[in-house]
């Protein structure tokens, strides 16, 4: 299972013949997917939650597309939940990814369809005199 941190990224849909890429935010930590989208009214690309296995948009001010991921990154299955509602735990979901409601048939993401997960990586090394 790969490990992230929290952080940007992009997310990679690699669909019907073409390849989409999309802008992400990474939360690996409790914290970050405690939070997740909440308190937001938009969103400009996905929210990959890792690990996680199910979501509740309970405060949310805005309906959410929801993919359930395998462990090789493989979409299970898409819904699109409205707020204030709890989502049911995938069994063999081991990521969330989550997006404004609609935006991932445009990406072309649904059942069966694989994603890349790209972390843009803090600089390393000590620059400072």
């Amino acid at each position: 299972m790969a490990r992230w941190h929290d952080g940007r990224g992009r997310l990679v849909v690699h669909g019907d013949a073409r390849a989409v890429t999309v802008p992400l935010e990474i939360a690996s930590s409790y914290r970050a997917r405690t939070k997740g989208l909440l308190g937001r009214t938009s969103l400009d690309g996905a929210l990959l939650l890792s690990p996680a296995n199910s979501v509740h948009t309970f405060r949310m001010r805005i309906p959410i597309d929801v993919a359930y991921l395998d462990r090789d990154l493989r979409v299970l299955t898409v819904r699109t939940m409205p707020p204030n509602r709890l989502g049911l735990p995938r069994l063999r979901a081991r990521h969330v990814l989550e997006a404004e409601a609609g935006a991932m048939a445009g990406w072309g993401l649904g059942a069966g369809v694989r994603v890349e997960v790209c972390e843009h990586l803090p600089p390393t090394g000590d620059h400072s005199l």
